[in-house]
C-alpha cells in the first residue's frame, strides 16, 4: 500500500475509531430483527467478505510469495477470528450494558492488552517500554470506564 502522508493518517484512524462505535449498536439491531445471534453475525460479515472479494478482483497484485506464506506465523490468519469474537460480544451484550459502557470496556481492554503487546513485542511488534506516562494513561482509562459504567 502506498505511504499515506501523516496529514491523512491520524484523521483516517480517528474516523475508523468513530465508526467502530457504530458497529455494536447496528449489530444489536440486526440481532433484534433476526433473533438468532449466529445468523446475525454471519450476515454482519457477508458485506465485508463481498467488498474485499471485489477489491481483490480489481486489485489482485501483489500476490503473496511462497516464501512469505512459508514464513508466515501460524497465528497470523487468526486476526479476523479474534475480531469476530468482538463482533459477537457486541451482538450479545451491547443492548444490556449500553453503547458507551460497551465501547469503553472494549477500548480500555484494548489499550491494556496493547500496552502488554508493545511491552513484550508480541506478534512481531516493536518493543515499546512501559513508561510512567503509559501507565498513567492506562489508569485513567480504567478510571474513565469505571465512571461511565457506574453513571
Amino acid at each position: 500500500m502506498q505511504n499515506i502522508g501523516a496529514v491523512w493518517l491520524y484523521p483516517i484512524i480517528l474516523i475508523a475509531g468513530a465508526l467502530q462505535a457504530w458497529g455494536p449498536p447496528m449489530n444489536n439491531a440486526l440481532r433484534g430483527s433476526l433473533e438468532n445471534p449466529w445468523l446475525a453475525s454471519l450476515i454482519s460479515f457477508l458485506p465485508i467478505v463481498a467488498l474485499l472479494a471485489c477489491v481483490l478482483l480489481c486489485l489482485p497484485h501483489p500476490l503473496p510469495s511462497s516464501r512469505g506464506i512459508a514464513e508466515m506465523p501460524w497465528w497470523a490468519p487468526l486476526g479476523g477470528l479474534v475480531g469476530a469474537f468482538a463482533v459477537i460480544a457486541g451482538l450479545l451484550f451491547v443492548g444490556q450494558v449500553g453503547a458507551g459502557a460497551f465501547a469503553g470496556l472494549t477500548i480500555t481492554a484494548n489499550i491494556l492488552m496493547s500496552l502488554a503487546i508493545d511491552r513484550y513485542g508480541w506478534f512481531g511488534m516493536a518493543v515499546h517500554d512501559l513508561s510512567l506516562g503509559r501507565i498513567a494513561g492506562a489508569a485513567l482509562m480504567v478510571a474513565g470506564i469505571t465512571l461511565i459504567s457506574k453513571f
